[in-house]
């Protein structure tokens, strides 16, 4: 565990926390949570389930009820026929449903291969599994979409699993369908396993598509679909998500499942079963804000000019590059935050090939986002 650090992305929100305990101001733009209340309808399943007393323990697999809504939007959204009986998890989240499918299947001396930059929480759990992760480039000059080329060039007879995240934290990218088609070929080719992580499967714009890679022919065999509730129905707190696979694969997940968390809130599975069969008008809403805060803050920084952008299409990420200012990503955040008050993750913790930008979450609100685009401005101008 001495090679595991401390989150770098909660250090900076504590140090921004400080900064607000001190009577300063601070523009939050490093989270990764949307800002927006969960639904009513979604709290207020929760509330009846509480006040009838279910609040014992679920199966270890989650609330029937709610594996059955997973199963049938699987199906419904990506032609994805999952038992809901023998396939489907339901997780503490998306955190715990990458944790186990890696504890359930890697072994000591895998190799994993892992687009960077990534989440840290990738990294890390394939270390505690004891695998190494083997880093590929997300390059600007693809609007950081996976190369294909690039996975193939670094397999080796070690290869175990591949990660893929769509759309993606950091950088926003949206992977194409010919590009899945080709990452789908290669896993097969070479029998790789794959984590495909759609949490933010709801937010995309620009037209488009999001493709669930287990979908493809031959990829159910050996693709892990993650998902969840915290993005696309503002529930980070109730800290839920699932876990869809073949009976093979997730027999191995949920073994680790079992033995560390027994199974998910009970009570809060209930909102979760409102969340999927309820109405989805609220995800629209929010999703149409977001678009809208990612187009003020792209053109923010477009005309501030030291900053390159490569525009995203998902999540609600930004991912600019700070090359031209002539500091280190960790540099140019510290001063962010000590001089201008806007918090702000350099891509340097989110991968080897992080370092050169920074990571800027626009899942606050559209007045905070203008006061940190006049804030960072004013910095910029004072470097110059």
């Amino acid at each position: 565990m001495k090679t595991i650090p401390m989150s770098q992305i909660r250090k900076i929100f504590e140090m921004a926390n400080r900064l607000e305990a001190e009577g300063k101001r601070v523009i939050h733009l490093e989270i990764g949570r949307p800002d927006f209340d969960t639904p009513v309808h979604i709290k207020e399943a929760a509330k009846k389930a509480l006040d009838e007393g279910k609040v014992m323990y679920t199966s270890n697999w989650g609330l029937p009820e709610l594996r059955d809504a997973i199963a049938d939007k699987m199906a419904r959204e990506h032609n994805i026929k999952a038992d809901p009986e023998t396939e489907i998890i339901v997780t503490i989240g998306a955190n715990e449903a990458s944790f186990i499918s890696m504890m359930g299947v890697l072994n000591p001396g895998d190799e994993v291969l892992l687009p960077d930059p990534a989440w840290p929480h990738y990294r890390y759990c394939i270390e505690m599994a004891g695998a190494n992760p083997v880093f590929v480039p997300l390059r600007e000059e693809r609007a950081f979409e996976l190369d294909p080329q690039d996975v193939q060039d670094r397999l080796t007879s070690r290869s175990r699993m591949l990660i893929v995240t769509t759309p993606h934290n950091p950088t926003g990218a949206v992977i194409g369908s010919d590009t899945l088609a080709e990452l789908a070929r290669i896993a097969i080719e070479h029998d790789l396993i794959v984590i495909s992580d759609e949490i933010y499967e709801k937010m995309i714009y620009d037209g488009a598509q999001h493709t669930s890679l287990a979908s493809l022919p031959g990829m159910w065999e050996r693709t892990f679909t993650i998902n969840g509730f915290s993005k696309a129905y503002a529930m980070t707190g109730w800290r839920l998500g699932y876990l869809v696979a073949n009976q093979k694969l997730i027999s191995a997940a949920k073994r680790v499942h079992q033995y560390t968390v027994t199974c998910a809130n009970s009570f809060a599975q209930y909102g979760a079963v409102a969340a999927l069969t309820g109405p989805q008008t609220s995800v629209e809403k929010m999703v149409a804000e977001f678009d809208r805060r990612r187009r003020l803050i792209v053109g923010g920084l477009e005309s501030i000019g030291a900053f390159g952008c490569a525009r995203p299409r998902g999540a609600f990420y930004l991912f600019p590059s700070v090359k031209a200012l002539k500091l280190s990503s960790e540099a140019f955040v510290e001063l962010l935050l000590t001089r201008a008050h806007v918090a702000a993750v350099p891509g340097s913790v989110l991968g080897v090939y992080g370092e050169g930008y920074i990571r800027f979450a626009y899942s606050t609100s559209y007045e905070d986002i203008e006061e940190g685009l006049d804030r960072i401005k004013r910095t910029v101008e004072q470097l110059n």
